[in-house]
């Protein structure tokens, strides 16, 4: 199935996920190759677990258990605890279906390369069947030919021509993100504690604002004074006022209407209705 169309079936098959709800675990494992800094590991288990991945297996890491994998995990310890230390690229992806490894170098071979967000549409859509892997190379070295030999693709993350080499850590955090977002995880932001002012409420701080200008004799310069209140409208719109920031905004002018007659411009009472 085509990368595109199998992203969409995924994308339709899911309900969305809003801010706060928790998304069930996935079956998307992260192999991470012969990583040499513990504290890399540890910053893997963190970045997996911010994006609720829990499947952590490693091939021949120089150094795990270690405390500076525990530090840099900063509250993941259950991810490291789970996970699985293997001999070889082949044990660490045993019973798995789909597999994918990143890469910021060009290769001979004739792999599918994707961009990270349709390469995550296609993890999730095949773990439903079977587990999926994301192979991650040594820092220094990568990944070899022959451990790229199980990979139905490439991963190639955008990034800068000039420097596209990522720590082991970032590349994971940005493969896992995708990830989560392509399991229907997105941010909603919460409903606003006051309501936005009504249109009525509106309308009679554009009239306050009309008479408090008129008072203190600020005219558009160069245009009529109609223009001038339809640029504050467009911008009083575009922020988006509740009722309170409503009464902050007229109490404010009528302290300036208030301040003017006590300087001897006197003008008829406004008022608030």
């Amino acid at each position: 199935m085509p990368e595109t169309e199998a992203f969409g079936a995924l994308r339709a098959s899911l309900p969305p996920a809003g801010e706060g709800q928790a998304l069930a675990p996935s079956d998307v494992r992260i192999v991470l190759v012969e990583p040499s800094h513990p504290g890399n590991i540890g910053a893997v288990a963190r970045a997996m677990k911010n994006m609720a991945l829990d499947q952590l297996v490693l091939v021949r890491p120089k150094l795990f258990p270690h405390a500076e994998a525990t530090a840099r995990a900063s509250g993941a310890d259950d991810v490291l605890a789970r996970a699985r230390v293997t001999a070889s690229v082949g044990e660490a992806l045993g019973g798995c279906g789909y597999v994918a490894a990143t890469t910021s170098r060009e290769r001979d071979q004739r792999f599918r390369v994707l961009d990270v967000r349709a390469a995550a549409g296609r993890l999730v859509l095949e773990s439903r069947s079977a587990p999926s892997a994301v192979l991650f190379g040594a820092e220094r070295s990568g990944l070899t030919n022959e451990e790229l030999a199980a990979a139905h693709a490439l991963i190639r993350i955008p990034a800068n021509p000039a420097y596209t080499s990522l720590n082991l850590s970032m590349a994971v955090q940005l493969v896992a993100y995708e990830i989560y977002r392509a399991r229907g995880a997105r941010y909603e932001a919460p409903a606003p504690p006051v309501p936005l002012a009504p249109p009525e409420e509106m309308e009679r701080l554009y009239a306050h604002f009309g008479r408090t200008l008129n008072e203190i004799d600020f005219r558009d310069r160069t245009q009529s004074g109609v223009h001038l209140m339809g640029r504050i409208r467009r911008f009083l719109q575009r922020a988006e006022l509740d009722q309170n920031e409503v009464n902050i905004l007229r109490g404010i002018l009528t302290a300036v209407q208030g301040r003017r007659r006590t300087a001897g411009g006197a003008r008829e009472p406004d008022s608030h209705a």
